[in-house]
């Protein structure tokens, strides 16, 4: 039931996105490093804390709003991450977007020998620098709802806090 509703919010995204694929967009590659807490509870419950690798592609359009599809992983709990998001863009300054979002997808993690992918949701913020035509990097804060439950050990939550560089071609 949970990999039926990721995969419907994933299809939502992409449908609702489509008719703004013909206005002005501009596509992108990038690739993340950062910190994530995962708030694990329950038997032989661990430190969640540890780096966090992305890799990410996506299309901003008309300036305003950005899809994205992401991959993220995490050594510690061996987390694959996959999320679909949309992010508002504000401009402050000529190369300087805040953003607010939102973003849905699974995560496959695996604690104490027990491996679960589950149903991931939540929201992000952050702060985007174009260095010029092809080249942005932004600082995110994002948070997770996670439904990992697995032998008495559950993941709560997750925060990340991510730098990204992306290529705009």
């Amino acid at each position: 039931m949970k990999k039926i509703a990721a995969l419907s919010t994933l299809a939502l995204t992409v449908f609702a996105a489509s008719p703004a694929f013909a206005a002005d967009t501009e596509w992108f590659v990038g690739g993340g490093v950062g910190y994530q807490e995962d708030s694990i509870k329950g038997n032989n419950a661990q430190n969640g804390e540890d780096a966090t690798y992305q890799i990410r592609g996506g299309a901003i359009m008309n300036d305003h709003h950005r899809v994205m599809g992401t991959y993220s992983y995490m050594d510690k709990s061996s987390q694959n991450m996959f999320l679909a998001s949309y992010d508002y863009l504000m401009p402050v300054h000529q190369n300087i977007n805040l953003f607010a979002g939102v973003s849905a997808g699974v995560a496959d993690s695996k604690l104490n020998s027990n491996s679960s992918t589950d149903f991931v949701w939540g929201g992000q913020v952050g702060a985007m620098y174009e260095i010029n035509d092809n080249w942005s990097t932004d600082l995110t804060y994002r948070y997770l709802d996670q439904d990992y439950s697995e032998n008495q050990a559950k993941i709560d939550y997750s925060q990340q806090v991510v730098w990204s560089v992306d290529y705009r071609f």
